[in-house]
């Protein structure tokens, strides 16, 4: 492919999206599981069992039909129905509330309610609502009872991570993804319903975050205490964990940046205001590449630093390039940059060569430094959430979350 097919803004980069949109949609039609929900999906997209159906996959795969829907993939809208009939049947805790992070095939429930599911319900719901899916503004109203009443801590103005799963007991850990998610969510529920309040938290948590960065030489804390104190020893003796690995992560810098942006750009505040918010971003996103870009002799992004800055964890993840695409798209747009479309054509040349299976479709989700694919974080072709966004989010505007940007745009 020519290089031009990379760069922001071409008609050449257009077809490269719509390319890679029609080959992620075309991939996922296996997902639901029986009885609702989604399948994590193998390398070829067939269901895999072993890893039971995961609530956070089953929303994620209910945003990207609704994503398809609106694009006019054809079966999106059914395939959404699938992943709704799970999450309104038995991914759903009828006899405590609330969402079980997973159930194995068979049906048995996992323990414990997690803030990062339940960010994920209300981005589903938000966006089958957004395509009036059946059931689908009651799923939201649902999500938005339970996560206001046992996940939002109006206090401190962020979401607290880990219950039991009856919800008596909460976890001392404090996240900061899964605040990042939620702020995902809150965005996309203020934009499908009107609804500024969720907005208004969506500020407080991106407050908390940039304050946090400005104070660390821009790489983010993690991981903290019950008192909302970073953490950052948290897994140091296990630093390549799934959702908790040791130190920084440029790959949440990256996406951090993007969705500072959206809310600056989409927020109440003076002009002022949301120029220090879009500087901040830029400076998450300068200080992850610096850390985390080619670094000792090997092209891709690392998924983890210490704290000075240095690789620990080397493996490249694919989700880390679809943020940098969409973060890199949404900065070029808003500054008038000329650094973030060069990045923006180094990210794609990178994922075309390397991480794109032209082959059986999907993208591979883990590599090692070398670029070899690997499993041992991210085993098969999970889901198409990450991927997914990065083709629709490069042509959107960037105040807006994904799925009511991508139904105005093309309603006009």
């Amino acid at each position: 492919m020519t290089d031009i097919a990379y760069e922001y803004g071409t008609d050449a980069n257009r077809a490269l999206l719509k390319r890679e949109t029609e080959n992620l949609l075309g991939f996922g039609h296996r997902f639901p599981a029986p009885g609702g929900g989604s399948a994590w999906l193998d390398n070829e997209g067939n269901p895999d069992p072993s890893h039971g159906i995961q609530t956070w996959i089953s929303c994620r795969m209910a945003h990207v039909y609704s994503l398809g829907a609106i694009y006019g993939h054809p079966g999106s809208e059914e395939l959404v129905d699938k992943a709704l009939e799970g999450l309104r049947g038995h991914l759903h805790d009828d006899v405590n509330g609330g969402w079980y992070p997973e159930i194995s095939w068979d049906g048995a429930p996992a323990a414990n309610k997690i803030c990062y599911t339940h960010a994920f319900v209300m981005l589903a719901s938000a966006s089958a609502t957004l395509i009036g899916r059946p059931g689908a503004r009651e799923l939201l109203d649902q999500a938005l009872e339970t996560f206001d009443k046992r996940f939002w801590d109006e206090e401190t103005g962020l979401s607290v991570d880990t219950w039991n799963t009856e919800f008596t007991k909460l976890d001392p850990y404090r996240g900061i993804n899964a605040n990042m998610h939620t702020t995902e969510a809150f965005l996309a529920v203020a934009d499908v319903t009107g609804d500024e309040r969720y907005r208004e938290r969506a500020g407080r948590i991106v407050d908390h975050v940039v304050d946090w960065a400005s104070h660390n030489d821009w790489r983010i804390p993690e991981h903290f205490t019950a008192d909302w104190t970073p953490d950052l020893e948290c897994n140091r003796d296990k630093p390549d964990d799934q959702f908790k690995p040791y130190g920084a992560t440029p790959g949440h810098g990256i996406e951090w940046a993007r969705l500072i942006t959206q809310f600056a750009l989409s927020s109440k505040r003076d002009d002022a205001e949301k120029s220090r918010l879009v500087d901040a971003a830029e400076h998450l996103f300068a200080r992850a590449l610096e850390d985390g870009w080619n670094r000792h002799g090997t092209i891709g992004l690392a998924y983890t630093t210490d704290w000075q800055g240095e690789p620990v964890v080397t493996d490249r993840m694919h989700w880390t390039l679809a943020e940098s695409v969409n973060t890199s798209a949404v900065l070029a747009r808003v500054t008038g940059k000329q650094v973030y479309k060069d990045w923006y054509a180094k990210f794609w040349a990178y994922i075309d060569q390397y991480l794109i299976d032209h082959e059986k479709g999907s993208w591979f989700h883990q590599l090692d430094k070398d670029n070899h694919v690997i499993g041992t974080v991210w085993p098969g072709k999970s889901d198409l959430y990450h991927a997914l966004q990065c083709t629709f989010i490069p042509l959107l505007d960037p105040s807006v979350s994904v799925a009511p940007a991508l139904k105005a745009a093309l309603d006009k």
